[in-house]
C-alpha cells in the first residue's frame, strides 16, 4: 500500500492489484452473529458504529433497557419518544433509574456487548464510533486487526477513506454526541478523501427522515459542506434506520446509507 500522506492518515494492507472489495456496515446494535460473517468475500470490513443495543425499536424485548425494566416499560418509553414527548420520556427514565447506579449498570451491560461485538470483527476491520457508543471503552476490546479511526484517514486498495465518528446533540441525549464545532473540526482534519465515512448523514432532509420513527434524525451541515467542497466519490453513513431516501447524488458524490445492519444482516459492498 501507499505510504503515509498526512499526520492523520494510516496505511492499510487490504486490497490487491487485481481489485479491491470492501464491505460496509452500520448500526450493528448487537447483531454479532451476522457481524461475524460480514467480511466474507471482502478485502476489508468498515464499521460505521452503533455496536451497542440499548433498545430495539422494532422488538421492544431486546436490549439493555428491557433487560433491566421489562418490555412494558420499553413499550412506554418508545411510544413517548415516537410522539416526541421527550420530557415525559426522560421523567419515566428518572423514575425507573431511581436507586440504581445508572452509569455503572450501563457500563457493565455495554462491556458485555462490546466483548461479543469486537470478537466478531474480521481482520482487517476499520471502525468508527456511533452516537450510542462509548469511545473510552473501545481500546479495551479492539483486537489486533481492528483499527479505530475518528477524524483520521486510511488508504485501502489505493483509495483514501476518511472517518468521522459520533453524532451531534439531540433530544435523545445519546452517549457520544459531539459539539458541532468539534465535529466540524474532525471533518476539516481529513482534507480531501475518496470515500467520506461517518455515522450520521449529511444534513439533507430526505437522508435524515426516518419513515418508521416519523422524525428527522440529526444530520451534519459540516458533512454536507465538505461533500460539496471536496467532492469525494462516495459519502457513506448509517444512523437513520428507515430513511426516506437511502441513496442520493450530491454533485460528484454518491451518498449512501449503507443500511440498518441489525435488521438486514447484510453489508453494503464497494468494489473497484
Amino acid at each position: 500500500m501507499g505510504g503515509v500522506k498526512s499526520g492523520n492518515e494510516r496505511t492499510a494492507d487490504a486490497g490487491t492489484k487485481s481489485g479491491t472489495r470492501v464491505h460496509v456496515v452500520s448500526d450493528v446494535h448487537g447483531n454479532a452473529e451476522a457481524l461475524a460473517r460480514a467480511g466474507e468475500g471482502a478485502d476489508a470490513l468498515i464499521c460505521l458504529g452503533d455496536l451497542v443495543l440499548f433498545l430495539d425499536y422494532a422488538d421492544h424485548s431486546r436490549g439493555i433497557f428491557p433487560d433491566l425494566f421489562g418490555v412494558e416499560n420499553a413499550d412506554r418509553i418508545v411510544a413517548l419518544r415516537t410522539e416526541r414527548r421527550f420530557e415525559e420520556a426522560r421523567a419515566l427514565g428518572r423514575e425507573l433509574w431511581a436507586g440504581l447506579d445508572r452509569e455503572q449498570v450501563i457500563e457493565g451491560a455495554v462491556r458485555r456487548q462490546y466483548e461479543e461485538m469486537f470478537a466478531a470483527f474480521p481482520t482487517p476491520t476499520y471502525a468508527t464510533y456511533g452516537n450510542v457508543d462509548i469511545p473510552s471503552l473501545w481500546p479495551q476490546y479492539a483486537r489486533p486487526g481492528t483499527t479505530v479511526l475518528d477524524g483520521e484517514r486510511v488508504e485501502i486498495g489505493g483509495r483514501v477513506f476518511g472517518f468521522v465518528g459520533g453524532g451531534l446533540p439531540s433530544p435523545m441525549r445519546t452517549p457520544y454526541e459531539v459539539d458541532p464545532q468539534e465535529y466540524a473540526a474532525k471533518i476539516e482534519a481529513l482534507g480531501e478523501v475518496d470515500v467520506l465515512c461517518s455515522h450520521i448523514p449529511p444534513e439533507v432532509p430526505e437522508l435524515c427522515y426516518d419513515t418508521v420513527a416519523r422524525r428527522f434524525e440529526r444530520g451534519s451541515a459540516a458533512l454536507l459542506d465538505a461533500i460539496r467542497r471536496t467532492r469525494p466519490r462516495y459519502a457513506l453513513f448509517g444512523h437513520v434506520h428507515q430513511p426516506l431516501a437511502s441513496r442520493m447524488r450530491i454533485g460528484a458524490t454518491e451518498c449512501v446509507n449503507v443500511g440498518h445492519f441489525a435488521s438486514t444482516g447484510r453489508p453494503w459492498a464497494l468494489e473497484w
